[in-house]
């Protein structure tokens, strides 16, 4: 929720998640198998890597796997520590797919040798998680106050069970954690650091806006006036109009940027369409979604083909400082270890102007929301069933994929 699909189908940093994760296993795998639920794997004689398909992780926690589990050639299977500061703070919140043992958390990932076979023992990869601030709370309001932070780690991997853990595996474990190893790089490495001042000097841009940190696709519009700072990459073709600026975040192909939009720390599909003044921070836009103008986003989730409308404002903090509670794995309301945190909308939504949502209140997919006098502010999670498209004598022309058993079973009614 609120997708209603699997987060195998969601798209984690601009790409499904089922995709991502082929790709950074390719190296490795010569074959696969897809197992439904409950399916006995077919026994075989040869290295195999079994995992959830819910699982994000990146190319430096597998590939720190692979070597470390090919160096023991014995069954293991991927564990964290509990004390782990990523893991702890973002990963364990919310969740449902791990394991406890002891001290340890067993995620869904296995290196076999020679075929799966009873008995493993845990293999935990350090994530090498680091402090860095992101959020000014004032100190008369919020649960916490002062400088925030998160534990952004140098290798990621976390079990997608709520939509936070997509804001997390964007934001945190992606957008973040890039920065956080250009960084380091560029520390370590003099080579690294001269040339992207080499870089700079060059075309005559400031050190986060040369082309060594600002990736560009093919056939992009961009306005001389925009303002791009770098680690960002940019799609094919691409129009970027005048006044906007865009900050380490991952924007897709075919976006439509306009006059004075600001993306920051934000990650944007496939096709999605900003117009004048609308405003990202840490968000996620899924592909082929808008967000009119005037509406910031901070901390969200927005599903594919859904519509924000104008001027609506989406809280990311209690006024009362209690702590943020959202959906867990199991669909209940749990404790999200987040001290601000933006919505979640689902997939094909159409949300009307000048709605005001509540912190970590989510918006299920099919939903529609129009602005009236009885509802303008979301307090709580809404549902299809709540949808005000039922309510209206036009509502055959909303299309529902993502509950056409629903619309079947009202037809035939």
């Amino acid at each position: 929720m609120p997708f209603c699909e699997p987060a195998r189908e969601l798209r984690i940093q601009n790409s499904p998640l089922w995709l991502h994760q082929r790709n950074l296993l390719a190296p490795y795998v010569t074959r696969e198998m897809e197992l439904k639920q409950g399916e006995r794997l077919q026994p075989v004689r040869e290295p195999t890597i079994v995992y959830r398909d819910n699982l994000f992780f990146d190319e430096f926690y597998i590939r720190a796997f692979m070597t470390e589990a090919m160096k023991k050639n014995r069954p293991v299977r991927a564990a964290f520590r509990a004390d782990d500061p990523a893991f702890k703070e973002h990963a364990l919140p919310l969740s449902t797919s791990y394991t406890p043992a002891g001290s340890l958390y067993l995620a869904d990932l296995w290196y076999y040798p020679n075929g799966p076979v009873a008995g493993v023992e845990p293999l935990v990869i350090d994530m090498q998680a680091r402090e860095i601030g992101y959020y000014h709370v004032p100190t008369y309001m919020g649960d916490q106050s002062g400088d925030l932070i998160f534990q952004v780690p140098l290798r990621s991997m976390i079990a997608i069970d709520s939509w936070v853990h997509v804001f997390i595996a964007d934001v945190v474990f992606g957008l973040f954690a890039r920065g956080a190893r250009y960084e380091k790089r560029a520390n370590e490495e003099f080579s690294f650091k001269l040339k992207i001042i080499g870089k700079a000097v060059y075309e005559g841009r400031q050190v986060l806006e040369c082309s060594e940190v600002v990736k560009i696709g093919k056939n992009c519009v961009i306005d001389p006036s925009v303002v791009i700072k770098g680690p960002t990459t940019i799609g094919d073709n691409v129009t970027i109009n005048a006044g906007a600026v865009i900050d380490n975040s991952i924007i897709g192909n075919n976006v439509n940027i306009s006059q004075g939009v600001q993306v920051m720390l934000s990650v944007v599909g496939d096709g999605a369409f900003l117009p004048f003044r609308a405003a990202l921070f840490m968000t996620t836009l899924m592909e082929n979604a808008m967000v009119a103008q005037n509406t910031c986003l901070q901390m969200c989730v927005i599903g594919r083909n859904t519509f924000i409308g104008a001027g609506s404002t989406w809280t990311d903090y209690n006024l009362i400082p209690a702590p943020l509670r959202a959906r867990d794995g199991n669909g209940k309301l749990s404790l999200s270890n987040r001290p601000v945190m933006g919505g979640a909308v689902g997939h094909n939504c159409r949300i009307g102007s000048g709605m005001i949502i509540y912190p970590s209140r989510t918006i299920e997919s099919d939903v529609v929301l129009t602005a009236s006098a009885e509802r303008r502010v979301i307090d709580r999670d809404i549902t299809f069933d709540q949808s005000d498209h039922h309510h209206l004598k036009l509502a055959h022309l909303h299309q529902t994929p993502y509950h056409r058993h629903l619309k079947a079973e009202v037809e035939s009614w």
